[in-house]
């Protein structure tokens, strides 16, 4: 396995550097090469983060530092040969890498030596074996590459021509390297979870399903053979292996072993750096070299000169969207945008609506534009309302996205706009009126959008009955008078040009009333009749022989809630703002947006047993303080309280996966733990079975029921309507602040992974 010799590799390094552009060997941080607000301090900044210098230097700003990839199970994903290589040159092995080379001092000998034992010792970090994403067949690699040139990944990476060859574009990163890198199913799986690897979120979830990653993972690493597992190396080089990658202080970033602190080298602190040796210098000897272009190196030492002291929060967003490129898709002021060679990748099913269909939306005045929750959904949840755009929204996790939501509600104002709730007296007319301009013998607004998951007769523009849970009402007003102004070369007409309304038969022609109707009308949600126009459809959803999944807002479950039916009738609702099952219930499944606001919404068929939606986990800091509740929205408190409740109490969620019966696990954290929730039905009983992983040993507290409850034994409790079986642990049963009780579960937690289970009983 490991029998290439350094003068071989250094040569074999040289052949794959002469056919890379020398300018592709300088770090690639795509959204500095597009349409950028950043003047150069702030380029220096942000490379600054990318390259990682504070992990080495003390002193540096390290709020928004670049996560190293997750090691911890590399030798189950790449070959043997591609990380030798990467080791000895990553610049000459992967084209725009931010990883520095850390070998340039040595000899040839030594480097490949070096190389030769970190391999090794990478190697030997495996997961347990897995079946790995199906094999996609030779002939599929052509759907493999319609995929990858639709869904977004061209707005980082190189396209290619007919003949598979890379279109270098400035700023893209190249892809050139992959055939050889991933072993057999690797790249594919990856591709399915980029977020488990690299949790920073620069190459994000771009939401596909197991077969498209089978596909893509086809057109870029060719179809792959049987995987065959590398052999290991014997005990004495892994060992030699761990203690290089510690002398080359690769564990400044790197970690791969959860159970074992690596000791990190420290440079010299900010205040002392020499701006022109190093790093920076053009021979950076026994440093790391980034491979840096002039400019990169200028703009940094202009940076570390004259560090900001306090950025303020515009220029924070400028340096999000640059750092994560959300400016290669969208416009915001005056800079971002697609790149006109990448026009022709964004592609849309409704061509008929033009660029608005194909084009992601404008960036600008967002944070006046979407509800904070509504904003959540799609940066966190992956929420889309726009299904004929083939470019998909990616999820870049919340470490990547880090406080912008918050930046945006800070950042960006309008004017409020009143659109208040029709008189009583009043309402019927101005329900009749909205009816009637929706529909077909008025504005006809639903010939080109959908209406309440019923397709529009015409263009299926996104579904008009999301507007009231999406927008904010003085964007909504202003929108609707000048949509041009909002989102140019829309084709949305306005029907109140100049704030003049056309239709002056309807409401006295008054526009402020016009606006304030539809308002109203959009807030009914399912409960609204069907403009004229469309035909009506039944909106209760059944569970037959399959697991059935529904996410939307809910009164069991808030609105991030999640619906899982079983066959057999039993099932439960989870709150994924919160980490907390909510609902169980049997017999009917949801009723999706009965008398809810805008489409998406359910409700459980059957009776439910509601459970507490406050946070379930919580690090205690002792057994007597009270458990946090989730913040209340009153008449006289109309506007959350405590916005990033879950966040302030440690929580973060991470998604959810489907296994073979479309059964989810829903990831989410508790301060520095991992928890990995699944629930499946069983006759009548939900069993709950949790997975911890966890970096230290520790504890953690399960609020698991609340209510009148009565204690049968150490490891049953129940209510009037649910009884909880639990495994043995210490369990504190105390009043709770809402009334009744509340039963806290404590896990003492090893260091490393460890389960739970809880069993759920519906009592007749």
């Amino acid at each position: 396995m490991f029998s290439l010799s350094g003068a071989c590799l250094a040569g074999l390094t040289l052949l794959l550097l002469s056919a890379v552009p020398a300018e592709a060997r300088h770090p690639v941080v795509p959204g500095l090469h597009g349409n950028h607000p950043l003047d150069e301090k702030r380029q220096g900044a942000l490379l600054i983060g990318e390259m990682r210098c504070a992990s080495c230097h003390d002193g540096m700003n390290n709020s928004h530092m670049k996560l190293a990839p997750e090691l911890s199970n590399v030798g189950s994903r790449l070959t043997a040969d591609f990380i030798k290589r990467y080791i000895s040159d990553p610049a000459g092995a992967h084209p725009g890498t931010t990883m520095p080379g850390l070998l340039g001092a040595e000899t040839e000998e030594k480097r490949g030596e070096a190389a030769e034992s970190i391999t090794a010792y990478l190697l030997s970090l495996r997961a347990d074996a897995a079946e790995p994403v199906q094999a996609a067949a030779a002939a599929d690699a052509k759907a493999g590459r319609e995929l990858f040139h639709s869904v977004g990944c061209v707005a980082c990476h190189s396209p290619r021509d007919d003949g598979g060859n890379e279109i270098r574009l400035d700023g893209a990163v190249p892809l050139g390297h992959l055939p050889g890198k991933y072993q057999a199913g690797a790249l594919a799986e990856f591709l399915l979870a980029p977020l488990d690897v690299r949790p920073s979120g620069r190459m994000p979830d771009m939401k596909l399903s197991r077969d498209e990653a089978a596909l893509i993972a086809a057109f870029l690493d060719g179809v792959a053979a049987p995987a065959v597992r590398p052999e290991p190396a014997d005990a004495a080089q892994i060992r030699a292996g761990r203690l290089a990658f510690q002398q080359y202080n690769c564990t400044a970033c790197h970690q791969p072993e959860k159970h074992i602190e690596q000791p990190r080298l420290a440079g010299p602190p900010l205040a002392s750096l020499d701006l022109t040796g190093g790093c920076l210098s053009d021979d950076p000897g026994s440093a790391p070299d980034f491979r840096l272009s002039d400019s990169q190196k200028a703009s940094i030492r202009t940076a570390l000169a004259e560090p900001e002291v306090e950025t303020p929060p515009s220029a924070r967003i400028n340096m999000h969207l640059t750092r994560m490129n959300c400016i290669s898709c969208h416009v915001r002021d005056y800079f971002g945008g697609v790149a006109p060679g990448l026009d022709e990748y964004f592609k849309s099913t409704e061509e008929s609506l033009g660029n608005e269909s194909r084009i992601p939306p404008q960036l600008t005045l967002t944070g006046a534009k979407l509800r904070p929750e509504w904003m959540r959904k799609v940066l966190y949840d992956g929420e889309s309302i726009r299904p004929y755009m083939t470019t998909r929204m990616p999820l870049f996790g919340e470490t990547g996205l880090m406080g912008l939501a918050d930046l945006f509600a800070e950042v960006d104002v309008m004017d409020p706009v009143e659109l208040a709730e029709p008189e009583r007296e009043r309402e019927r007319d101005m329900r009749d009126a909205a009816h009637l301009m929706l529909g077909d013998r008025g504005l006809n607004c639903i010939a080109c959008h959908n209406f309440n998951d019923k397709e529009s007769p015409g263009m299926k523009g996104l579904d008009v009955m999301t507007t009231y849970q999406r927008l904010q009402p003085a964007w909504f007003y202003h929108f609707m008078i000048n949509p041009a102004a909002h989102r140019p070369g829309i084709v949305m007409p306005s029907y109140w040009p100049e704030g003049n309304a056309v239709r002056t038969d309807i409401l006295d022609g008054d526009t402020d009333e016009q606006l304030r109707a539809l308002w109203h009308y959009m807030s009914l949600g399912r409960s609204a009749r069907d403009p004229s126009g469309l035909q009506s459809q039944p909106s209760i959803l059944e569970v037959t022989d399959e697991v059935m999944t529904y996410r939307g807002r809910s009164q069991v479950a808030g609105y991030r809630g999640i619906a899982v039916g079983f066959p057999g009738g039993l099932n439960y609702a989870f709150n994924a703002q919160n980490g907390a099952l909510t609902a169980i219930w049997e017999g009917g499944f949801v009723n999706v947006g009965w008398q809810g606001q805008g489409s998406g919404n359910f409700n459980p068929v059957g009776r439910p047993v509601q459970l507490a939606q406050d946070v379930a986990f919580l690090q205690l800091q002792d057994a007597a303080d009270p458990w946090p509740l989730r913040p209340q929205r009153t008449d006289e408190q109309p506007v959350n309280p405590d916005p990033l409740y879950p966040r302030n109490h440690g929580y973060a969620f991470l998604g959810y996966s489907m296994d073979e019966a479309f059964v989810p696990t829903f990831r989410y954290r508790c301060g520095d733990i991992e928890i990995h929730d699944k629930s499946v039905a069983d006759g009548g009983v939900l069993r709950r079975r949790f997975v911890f992983s966890s970096t230290a040993a520790g504890s953690v507290w399960l609020r698991a029921l609340t209510g009148p409850i009565q204690a049968e034994s150490e490891t049953v409790f129940k209510t009037d309507r649910i009884k909880l079986t639990i495994e043995p642990r210490k369990t504190l049963l105390r009043p709770a602040a809402e009334g009744g009780q509340e039963l806290l579960i404590e896990l003492s937690l090893p260091q490393g992974e460890s389960t739970f289970a809880i069993d759920y009983e519906l009592l007749r």
